[in-house]
């Protein structure tokens, strides 16, 4: 699979198209069989409310997975990201309910790298509060 973004169509100040993902409790049961970390946290409420969370959170790579996500779906092919990190600066809080939490993740192309490369900053948020810091990634366009 080739990266379906052009090099040439693109410059700094390019935005990609916001996107919002529901989270609800099952979804992190299911990354939590997927990933391995059953840390009860991530699914019982009361465990999460005796170490000071508000309520049930979000696994952290679950977030960052899902603002990668933005990443690989607007360049189309996840092969083209070179390089990816975030910081973890808030939790996304996932209450009991029938809708859960949202993560909203947008991204602007910050500098074009030569070598059809391109640096990508990513804003992350999950109500109000910013979920991930200092997020960047490195992806190579067509």
């Amino acid at each position: 699979m080739t990266a379906t973004v052009r090099y040439d169509e693109v410059e700094a100040g390019t935005e990609l198209p916001e996107q919002t993902y529901p989270v609800r409790r099952v979804d992190l049961i299911r990354y939590a069989g997927a990933s391995g970390d059953f840390n009860p946290i991530h699914w019982n409420e009361r465990t999460a409310k005796a170490v000071g969370l508000p309520d049930v959170i979000a696994h952290g790579m679950f977030t960052m997975a899902q603002a990668g996500r933005l990443i690989t779906d607007w360049v189309g092919d996840p092969g083209a990201v070179v390089e990816y990190g975030v910081r973890f600066s808030a939790p996304v809080v996932v209450p009991d309910d029938d809708k859960g939490a949202e993560i909203t993740v947008g991204g602007v192309v910050k500098e074009k790298l030569g070598d059809n490369l391109v640096r990508i900053t990513i804003t992350a948020r999950s109500g109000e509060a910013k979920v991930l810091a200092r997020s960047t990634a490195v992806v190579r366009l067509s």
